[in-house]
């Protein structure tokens, strides 16, 4: 069993940034792959960003060039950097993860609001 915590959520003005951190409780090692989704009122949840297990990087259109997604080996912690905010970007953004054993987890997941 995999535990994710994730944190850094809030509300921001657009243009504006947020840091979101994901800290898993396992070693890093052993997961194949770490991204964000986000799920906005009435719609699907959708991919925003994954790091794969060889560092490569995937994001959704919508997020490319303000969103960068990172991770550091040492803390077990994935973030990401979220720049240039638009309210459009609301919504409740969630860790997941898949190990190399081929088990999938997420973590509770944290609102970002881009309001004025």
């Amino acid at each position: 069993q995999v535990q994710l915590v994730e944190s850094g959520g809030g509300l921001v003005q657009p243009g504006g940034s947020l840091r979101l951190s994901c800290a898993a409780s396992t070693s890093i090692f052993s997961i194949n792959a770490m991204g964000w989704y986000r799920q906005a009122p009435g719609k699907q949840r959708d991919l925003v960003a994954e790091i794969i297990r060889s560092g490569s990087t995937n994001y959704a259109d919508s997020v490319k060039g303000r969103f960068i997604i990172s991770r550091d080996n040492a803390k077990n912690t994935v973030y990401l950097q979220m720049n240039s905010l638009k309210p459009a970007d609301t919504a409740v953004y969630y860790c997941r993860t898949t190990t190399t054993g081929g088990r999938a987890y997420w973590g509770q997941g944290t609102q970002v609001t881009v309001s004025s």
